[in-house]
């Protein structure tokens, strides 16, 4: 069986399979594998659906990538499994934001991963997690789950609930180290703080605010009230930022942003982001643009 046959059969069959292969030998996913990436990210092709401006582009929720398998849902920003797209294969270290939904007590069976930092965040439900380090887990909305893939994982994700869908964003990121020990990390934030404010979730610093990566990266998440006005300040300069709205609507530096839009801008130091609707939720990630 090969590599992407293998992970075929345990994204896409109804239970888990596991690998004979010792994690020792662990297989590598075709789109894991750290590649060269374009000097700002993704490639300059115009289009209606990703129109770009001199240093932004801006993605619609009705233009990213679909699948409906039964019991996974997922809207994929970026181009992963079924879904290609030459002008959305990352942007910068930003290499997967999906939008899943999955159904009562079903999940993603046993699968690898290796040299990618995998961060999850649930938006609704609760989410299993079973991985070859030992780890078994379940995270909920306020929760930020991190895993290290390094030198290789398995690992499985289920939702835990029996009568309710999970729904949670499954993004990751090239690290810039290859070959790490692999780590798995959770922590639980108090929604409270980013109440019209932006709560870190994410940075490169293990004794900073929320989890850490191999990654010169910042996350924040905020909830904003109607027609409140934020600004984020860029914390390294060269990294970009990738906007993407989890409920609501904002106008981030002149352009109007709905529910499950993502916008893309680099060459910049600072964001001015104004919520356009009471309970506004958006997500900042802050990644360099080259490796």
């Amino acid at each position: 069986m090969d590599r992407k046959d293998f992970i075929k059969k345990g994204l896409l069959g109804t239970g888990m399979f596991v690998a004979s292969a010792a994690v020792a030998n662990i297989m590598q996913n075709d789109i894991d594998e750290i590649k060269p990436l374009d000097p700002v990210g993704f490639n300059h092709l115009p289009s209606f659906d990703t129109p770009v401006t001199e240093n932004s582009v801006l993605h619609k929720a009705e233009s990213r990538g679909h699948a409906n398998h039964g019991w996974l849902d997922t809207h994929q920003t970026f181009s992963f499994a079924s879904y290609y797209n030459p002008e959305r294969m990352h942007f910068g270290v930003l290499r997967v934001l999906n939008d899943d939904v999955v159904d009562p007590s079903k999940g993603f069976g046993t699968h690898p991963h290796d040299n990618m930092e995998i961060i999850s965040i649930p938006l609704e439900g609760d989410l299993q997690h079973k991985d070859s380090m030992n780890n078994v887990a379940i995270i909920k909305k306020g929760d930020i789950q991190v895993m290290s893939a390094g030198t290789g994982i398995y690992h499985s994700e289920f939702n835990n609930n029996t009568d309710k869908q999970v729904k949670f964003l499954q993004i990751w990121l090239y690290p810039n180290k290859k070959n790490v020990t692999p780590r798995y990390d959770q922590i639980s934030l108090n929604l409270k703080d980013r109440h019209n404010r932006f709560q870190q979730i994410l940075s490169p610093n293990s004794n900073d605010e929320g989890v850490w990566i191999h990654q010169q990266a910042w996350f924040h998440l905020g909830i904003f009230d109607n027609q409140f006005a934020a600004n984020y300040n860029i914390k390294k300069s060269g990294n970009g930022v990738y906007a993407f709205v989890i409920k609501g609507s904002f106008l981030i530096n002149g352009s109007l942003l709905n529910e499950k839009d993502g916008l893309g801008i680099w060459d910049l130091k600072n964001l001015d982001v104004t919520s356009q609707a009471n309970d506004s939720e958006i997500l900042l990630m802050e990644v360099p643009m080259t490796l």
